[in-house]
């Protein structure tokens, strides 16, 4: 792994600095919480205004210290973060760059670039959350087309999607994981019905999406018929081994605006809270050094990320909640304010250890795929 600063480097991280300066500061002010059509538009208008500035490609295409410095800088400066288009940029993008036709990869990736298209993820159901591979949300083959009946749930963002890059059982005879096919549907076809879920901290980001009868063309299989499993686990590497890059980023500034609220308050003088803070400190830059680490084997492997994205994700859930578990301290009585963004972070971060494969998961993946052991019964 290289990711020493080249003049060449340097002359980026300047370059998208004076950049930033400019664009920010003409940015219309963040929507309400809950509008989440105007938190799309705004999120699609700061992509755009990446692309049109010829930054909209450092989420895919870029050596892995171009995407870090990119990071780092929006980071420090507060520019918005992917935003609604999460899925799209991070998961189903980078999926169908790596398994799409060349013409699924003409017809969905410019969109995506250019803040035109919201994708959601069409994964999880009742009945098939960590046991992903029980799903049974069913797609019968029909001439050119698959009728899909079923339904999923915590689909981030489905009420304002374009798109859902969405699993179903194509063959239910087959083996569990051999009968799974990974479709793209676009979220206006009749028979998509959208109802929002409402999560611990008031937000509505999550839905429940129930298919009645949905016809999808075959086109727009990615990968062969059946062939679903392995096409998910390109999705989930790229979920669990870079998409969580800039949070990291996010992370540590949240970790030293922590330190500066505890020595405005008097809370410095805590041996106890600052042996805390210190050892965040020190977690956060060791994940960093792992994303680098990730984020550079990305490059190397052809662009998905290896099994390191399990370690990452399993150490990087625990130590977020760990880390607004210490803001809870140093706000005090402020940590019950549900209008203070810190609280709902908190509350966010309980999720974590969900969201993205569980982590009893996830050290089952590097028990199994990095340590060799026999799998579990």
């Amino acid at each position: 792994m290289d990711l020493s600063h080249t003049p060449e480097d340097e002359e980026f991280r300047a370059r998208l600095r004076a950049w930033l300066a400019t664009a920010l500061p003409v940015l219309p002010p963040p929507p309400d919480p809950a509008d989440w059509p105007a938190r799309r538009a705004r999120d699609l208008g700061w992509q755009r205004a990446l692309y049109d500035a010829g930054y909209g490609e450092l989420h895919w295409d870029a050596s892995p210290t171009t995407r870090l410095i990119f990071l780092e800088e929006t980071e420090a400066a507060g520019a918005p973060y992917v935003g609604a288009n999460f899925v799209g940029l991070l998961h189903a993008g980078p999926t169908i760059a790596a398994e799409g036709t060349d013409g699924q990869r003409r017809r969905w990736l410019p969109p995506i670039l250019r803040g035109e298209e919201v994708w959601c993820q069409g994964f999880s159901e009742p009945g098939a959350g960590s046991d992903l591979a029980s799903l049974r949300t069913r797609a019968r083959r029909d001439g050119d087309h698959y009728v899909v009946d079923g339904s999923k749930i915590w689909t981030s963002h489905a009420e304002v999607a374009d798109w859902c890059e969405l699993l179903v059982r194509t063959d239910p005879d087959a083996p569990r994981h051999r009968g799974i096919s990974w479709l793209a549907m676009p979220m206006d076809a009749p028979g998509v019905t959208v109802r929002p879920l409402r999560t611990l901290a008031g937000s509505a980001e999550f839905a429940e999406v129930f298919l009645d009868g949905v016809r999808i063309p075959v086109a727009n299989r990615v990968g062969a018929e059946n062939d679903g499993w392995r096409v998910t686990m390109v999705t989930l590497s790229f979920e669990r081994g870079t998409a969580f890059v800039g949070e990291v980023v996010a992370c540590r500034r949240v970790l030293r605006e922590l330190a500066a609220a505890a020595r405005r308050d008097g809370r410095w003088d805590d041996a106890v809270l600052r042996r805390r803070l210190g050892r965040l400190n020190a977690e956060f830059l060791a994940l960093w050094r792992l994303t680098q680490w990730n984020v550079s084997e990305a490059a190397a492997g052809g662009g998905v990320p290896g099994v390191g994205g399990s370690v990452f994700k399993l150490r990087y859930s625990h130590a977020r909640q760990d880390l607004y578990d210490a803001a809870a301290d140093v706000l005090g009585p402020g940590a019950l304010d549900l209008d203070s963004p810190w609280v709902l972070d908190r509350l966010s971060s309980l999720s974590y250890t969900i969201a993205a494969g569980t982590s009893q998961i996830q050290r089952t993946i590097v028990a199994e795929r990095m340590l060799g052991l026999p799998r579990g019964r």
